[in-house]
């Protein structure tokens, strides 16, 4: 290997990377928990899918953790910093609750499984805080489109262990087996919280008052970029993934109305999602350090609406009264198309909104983006099970296309082509 080549092969091959691994999957499981593997356990113990959207509110505290990550700023647990403590309390306490879920019957037990998966969304929530300041504080700038690349990417291959491990799981075991099993994946996660060290970030003063902790990170913000840009930026990060969250918030549900089985489910999401979500996370980590991130905004984008209309064919083609391996590969094309896509936007996404936080309030303006990102996957997708009743699947998947439009125009203003991130 010529000289020329070392600099990006120490940077692929990194231990920064390899955190970038742990820190995907520590994050990605608890979520595609709530969004995947509890739709699906819901759905078969017989819930209607309106009352399985609604629980689509259990997970507000993705929407509202910009409320507590200033003090995450300033607050260090169990001596070992701001970011490790925080991991480490909120892994542990997600291992417990993913376990117990399982001991409870949707059908007589249904607001203590609420309560339980609220508590499994807080503290997934105060994860990712603590693992996106984390993880921005370890990368400089040059490293944010790979690492955070490797991150979603990681990340979207943690669904796997709920979206299909725990489905195929489910077809020999008790549920409240299954979800044991699938809580003890938090474990390599703690193991690399123990690990690795704290980041030092020499910008955070010794010593902040009350304003310092909650108001100085969002008047930062706006007066760094001015209201207007600042609101435009905002704007974008609602908007960019609405479509496609809305159109995977039902995916799995959506797969069994289809009449696919949750083996036929789990096997195939196991294949079909898996390679395009690793050649997503080779290709799109390196694409983002020769292009940048502006333009793998707009490719990725792309990729990511086209990837809504795999659902619309497949409603179109479906629900099927036998299920052949004619069926199982139509499946297979809408799993593996949406994987690619939505994990490459993603990792843009997440590269542009680490680009746009402040070293100096790296939680709090984390947690404030994401939280505004997490809003139509909580609050407009608690809704999607009444516009499919009423749309049909087809007519939602339509409208999902439409609503993925207004985000990539915003790319005119917050990411143009020809300026190169």
């Amino acid at each position: 290997m010529n000289k020329k080549q070392d600099p990006l092969f120490k940077t692929i091959f990194s231990t920064k990377m390899l955190i970038c691994v742990f820190t995907g999957f520590a994050s990605g499981l608890p979520f595609f928990l709530l969004i995947q593997l509890l739709p699906a356990w819901l759905t078969s113990e017989g819930l209607d899918i309106k009352a399985i959207s609604a629980f689509s509110l259990t997970q507000l505290p993705y929407i509202f953790k910009f409320v507590w990550a200033p003090f995450m700023d300033d607050i260090s647990l169990f001596k070992m910093g701001r970011r490790r403590g925080w991991m480490f309390l909120s892994q542990i306490i997600l291992l417990f609750f993913i376990a117990i879920l399982g001991c409870f019957s949707p059908t007589l037990n249904i607001w203590v499984i609420a309560t339980i998966c609220f508590i499994i969304a807080l503290f997934s929530a105060t994860q990712d805080i603590a693992l996106d300041a984390f993880r921005r504080e370890i990368l400089l700038d040059s490293e944010l489109g790979l690492g955070n690349s490797i991150h979603i990417n990681i990340y979207r291959i943690a669904g796997l262990v709920p979206g299909s491990l725990s489905l195929i799981l489910s077809q020999f075991l008790p549920w409240s087996s299954v979800f044991i099993i699938t809580a003890l994946f938090m474990l390599p996660a703690i193991v690399m919280t123990l690990l690795v060290k704290e980041p030092l970030n020499q910008q955070i003063p010794k010593s902040r008052n009350l304003e310092d902790i909650i108001i100085n990170p969002f008047l930062e913000f706006i007066t760094r970029k001015g209201f207007k840009s600042a609101m435009v930026i905002l704007s974008f990060i609602f908007l960019y993934k609405l479509g496609d969250s809305m159109a995977t918030s039902l995916a799995t549900t959506f797969y069994m109305k289809m009449g696919f089985s949750r083996l036929d489910i789990g096997w195939i999401a196991k294949n079909a999602s898996l390679w395009p979500s690793i050649l997503g996370g080779i290709m799109g980590g390196i694409l983002m350090i020769k292009i940048g991130i502006n333009r793998a905004l707009w490719c990725f984008g792309l990729v990511q609406v086209f990837s809504i209309l795999g659902f619309a064919w497949l409603s179109i083609e479906g629900p099927f009264n036998e299920i052949g391996s004619h069926e199982k590969i139509m499946l297979a094309l809408v799993i593996g198309i949406e994987s690619l896509g939505v994990g490459l936007g993603s990792a843009a996404f997440v590269a542009f909104i680490a680009k746009t936080t402040n070293p100096l309030y790296t939680a709090t303006q984390f947690a404030l983006f994401t939280s505004i990102a997490s809003i139509p996957r909580t609050l407009i997708n608690s809704t999607t099970g009444i516009m499919v009743e009423y749309l049909g699947w087809t007519t939602f998947f339509g409208l999902c296309t439409i609503l993925a439009l207004p985000g990539m125009v915003l790319l005119l203003k917050v990411a143009p082509w020809n300026l190169k991130s």
